[in-house]
């Protein structure tokens, strides 16, 4: 059984993180170096967007999020993960992946593309139906 019940659905997606730029991120180095020097690391661009955001850049916070997502999609189907299925909140490694999309989330629906933030709410839910309330996005 899946951790969201569905006996017939695949198995939870369980990315193994970037431990080098998560530690970096732990010690306040600065995300832009952080993310230079591990570009694959979604973690790392989910902070840009997130300061982005915070700062009101929201084109900025746009291209960090989707790149994040990019990269977290790119690991996902690196480690088995078909389009779909579980990819837990709770679960650490996720969480860069996850919160970038919360961030192309917020930044979409800031410029109005609707079907964005739509969209990205939907790989929320499909992912963990509680990250987007984990998130802060409900």
């Amino acid at each position: 059984m899946t951790s969201f019940g569905d006996l017939l659905g695949p198995q939870p997606t369980l990315l193994p993180g970037d431990e080098d730029a998560e530690a970096e991120l732990l010690n306040h180095e600065d995300p832009a170096t952080v993310a230079a020097a591990h570009p694959t690391a979604s973690i790392a661009w989910a902070h840009l967007g997130e300061a982005a955001l915070d700062d009101g850049q929201v084109i900025a916070a746009y291209a960090y999020g989707r790149t994040g997502y990019h990269r977290g999609l790119d690991q996902l189907r690196r480690n088995g993960w078909k389009g779909f299925g579980p990819v837990p909140y709770s679960h650490e490694g996720n969480r860069g992946f996850l919160r970038s999309v919360a961030v192309l989330a917020r930044a979409a629906k800031a410029i109005g593309e609707n079907d964005e933030y739509a969209r990205c709410l939907d790989l929320l839910e499909d992912s963990d139906p509680k990250a987007a309330h984990e998130l802060g996005l409900d």
